[in-house]
Parts: structure tokens; sequence; C-alpha cells
């Protein structure tokens, strides 16, 4: 594939790969083994908190009346968008049968998870955002139960904002507890929660890694990395619009790779000018996080033509992918790996990160190219069941009789074969495997 690198990143999201695996796996059995009080002795060790763990409804109404009034109303805007897309997509969802064979009648039914664990991150940035995204679609998927789980602040506790966004969506409680401990104590159904089936939202790689070792005893959302963006932009495209979504995405973290693939050299060169200055332009700690994800991580590329590009694209399977092109409809037929996909300049990723009503809960490093992002969908068991009239049963079992022995199964092979002669009395059936 022919394609020019302006910038070629030094390293990558697996580049800062650490060894995490013994230290989470050493606090997870310590706290399955210890319960609630080796939890606690590592919140008040990490957390450096020792307040209150689950929060009364007193200090989740002293959180709400703390939070200012304008700031509640761009939650409960932010809440609206994601319940009512949230909603849609349930809808995509249906309980069906058909009839198989005749008399066979299989069918499918959507069953929501019954306890659902909201990881909420707090450490450097406060995620509201967070909240309501794995909030707001649990609660519309319909789990039984629903635990927004936040690390609090020294002296402080939960963001107020977190609170009352956590609650408005449906959380039934909220968990003041952050990092290993506080995904073991939704795990493992610590201070009377009932165990989670699936574990949801983004957090640092000990949340990332206490997930993917718990996989399987519950459901997850994904095993996160260092969140990505890339924007697609042709010669219509905005620079100063390009470079701003850029640095909007690179202060992330130290590790986020932004990407910008184009097939304008003059277009690449002015957003390579452009960025150093918007970064410099930063608060501090906005800037150098965005610093060094520019230096280290991220890539202009320059493309021959926007087929080029589109497999470039679909090559990274970006997180976030922003189109800036003509023709936005060819792109979002020809797209096909990405998270969450934000086309034309009138609308960004802060924006689906936010307050449009799509989840920012999403595959990154790659993920992207085998799975979407959050959804009312994660937190349903698409399950299946059949029933049958003798007639039904008849051809199917013979069929699965002689499977199950041409396979060495005949244990299988008698569940059909005593069917068959209930049903059929007196009837004599070939259902050696090799009939």
């Amino acid at each position: 594939m022919q394609r020019e690198y302006l910038k070629k990143a030094t390293l990558t999201s697996r580049s800062d790969a650490s060894d995490v695996t013994r230290t989470v796996q050493g606090i997870l059995d310590n706290i399955e083994a210890g319960g609630d009080a080796k939890a606690l002795e590592y919140a008040a060790k990490f957390d450096n908190y020792e307040g209150d763990i689950l929060l009364s409804a007193d200090q989740i109404a002293a959180a709400a009346a703390a939070v200012p009034e304008k700031l509640k109303r761009d939650i409960e805007f932010a809440h609206e968008n994601v319940r009512k897309f949230a909603e849609a997509q349930k809808q995509t969802l249906r309980d069906i049968e058909v009839e198989i064979v005749p008399g066979l009648i299989a069918g499918q039914k959507s069953i929501p998870v019954n306890a659902a664990g909201c990881y909420v991150p707090g450490g450097r940035y406060s995620h509201i955002a967070s909240a309501i995204m794995t909030v707001t679609t649990a609660k519309v998927a319909g789990c039984n139960h629903i635990v927004a789980c936040s690390p609090p602040r020294p002296g402080v506790g939960i963001n107020p904002a977190i609170i009352y966004a956590a609650h408005i969506c449906g959380a039934d409680k909220i968990l003041a507890m952050g990092g290993v401990q506080g995904v073991a104590a939704m795990t493992f159904g610590l201070f009377g929660l009932p165990k989670a089936n699936i574990l949801v939202g983004p957090g640092n790689q000990f949340v990332a890694e206490a997930k993917r070792i718990l996989f399987g005893r519950v459901g997850i959302d994904m095993i996160a990395g260092p969140t990505d963006s890339l924007i697609l932009a042709d010669a219509t495209a905005d620079p100063m619009i390009v470079a701003t979504d850029l640095v909007g995405q690179a202060e992330h973290g130290y590790n986020s790779p932004v990407w910008l693939v184009t097939d304008d050299r003059a277009l690449a060169e002015e957003v390579m000018r452009l960025v150093p200055t918007l970064i410099d332009d930063l608060p501090e700690v906005n800037r150098e996080n965005a610093t060094a994800a520019w230096r280290d991580y991220a890539e202009v590329i320059v493309c021959p033509d926007r087929e080029t590009m589109a497999a470039t694209s679909d090559e990274y399977a970006p997180e976030h992918l922003t189109v800036m092109a003509a023709d936005l409809d060819w792109w979002l037929d020809r797209l096909s790996c990405y998270g969450s996909l934000f086309l034309g300049e009138e609308t960004t990723v802060a924006f689906g990160d936010k307050a449009s009503g799509t989840n920012h809960v999403l595959p990154t490093s790659g993920a992207a190219s085998y799975t979407g992002g959050l959804s009312v969908h994660k937190y349903m068991k698409i399950v299946t069941w059949q029933r049958a009239t003798p007639e039904g049963a008849r051809p199917v079992a013979e069929a699965t009789a002689r499977i199950a022995r041409l396979e060495g199964m005949e244990g299988h092979a008698r569940t059909a074969d005593i069917r068959l002669r209930k049903f059929f009395p007196g009837e004599n059936f070939d259902l050696s495997a090799d009939a």
C-alpha cells in the first residue's frame, strides 16, 4: 500500500505495557479471601480514603445540592440523549420463533443480566460522562441492580457531579471505591451488594487488568487500552479544526495515539505546523499529556487517493474515527473498522464523548476490527429455546442418533433412540452410524 509518513510514531499503545498482572492478581486474591475488611484496607492504602463506602440517600442528596444548576441541566441533557439512543438500540433486539421443520419450533429470547457493575474513573479527570454512558445503558437494558463505582478523593469523596449523574441515570447503589478494590467489590458482592454479572466502564491499567483476569467469572464490555483517534481529511478540510481535534484527543493521556490520514500534503503540513502551538496553549496538566502523545505516538500519513486512505483507516481500526472530506456518504459506506464514526466537521469526538447520545465506551488498540463499543446489547443475554411435537422430533432424532454415533458419542445417540421408541412404538429405525 503506497503511503508516506510525514510523522511516524516512535511508540505504540503496547510499548508501555507493564507487567501488572501479578500485582492485580494478588490484590484480587486477598480481597476475595478477606472480604469487606480487606477491600477497606486497600481503599485506605490506594484511595487514601476512610469515609463511607456505600453512599446513603442523604449523601446523594447533599452531593446533588452541591452541583450547579447549569451543570445539572447539561448532565440531564446528555442523559436524555444517551437514553434515547439506547432505547432505539434495544428495539433492534426482538424475540423470535421459527418453525425449523414441521412440528419443531425454535426461538430466541433476549434477557438482561441481573446485576451490572459500572466503573467510573475519577482520578486525573472526573469522568461524569462515563457515569451517564454506563449506568443509562444498563438501566435501559433492564438490569435489576446497577452499581456505580468511582474512586473517592482523599477527605472529599466522589465528585458530586459523578454522584448526581449516576443517581439520575438509575444507579441503585453508589460505591466510593476505586481501582482493583472497587472492581473486586462489585465482582465478589462485597458490602451487601449482589455479585455483578458484568463489569463495564473505562479505567487505568490496573482496572483493565482486573477486568481481564476476572473475565469468565463475570462478563466485561472489553479490555481497554489507551484511547486513540484517527482523522481522515482531504483538501476540503479546515486545518485548524483538524489540528484542534487532534490536540483535543491527545490530552487524554501521554500514550493516547492520534493519527491524521490525508491525500493532501499541504493540509498535512499545515496541521503539523498548528498542533504544537495549540498544545502550548493548553493548561499545564493537559499540555503535558498532549505534548507526550503528539511527540511519541502521533502519526501523519499522506496517501495517493481516498481508497488508500480508507484502507489505512481500516487497518488501524481506530476507537474514534472522524471524516472531514467530500462525499461523506461514500465514506460511511466504505469504512468498516472503527468504534464510533464522526462524519463532517459539524460533529466531533468530544460530542460523542460527552453528550450526543452514542456511547463513549469503545474498543481501543485495534479491537474495532472485531467488536463494537458498549451498548444495550452488552447487558443482554441472547438465549435460544425449542419445543417439538413427536412428528417434528422424528427426523431430528434420527439425524442426531446417527451423527452422535459417528462421533463416538453413544450416550447422546441413546437420548434420541429412547424418544423414537416412545413416540413411535413398533417402528424400526436404522440408527447406526453407517446407515
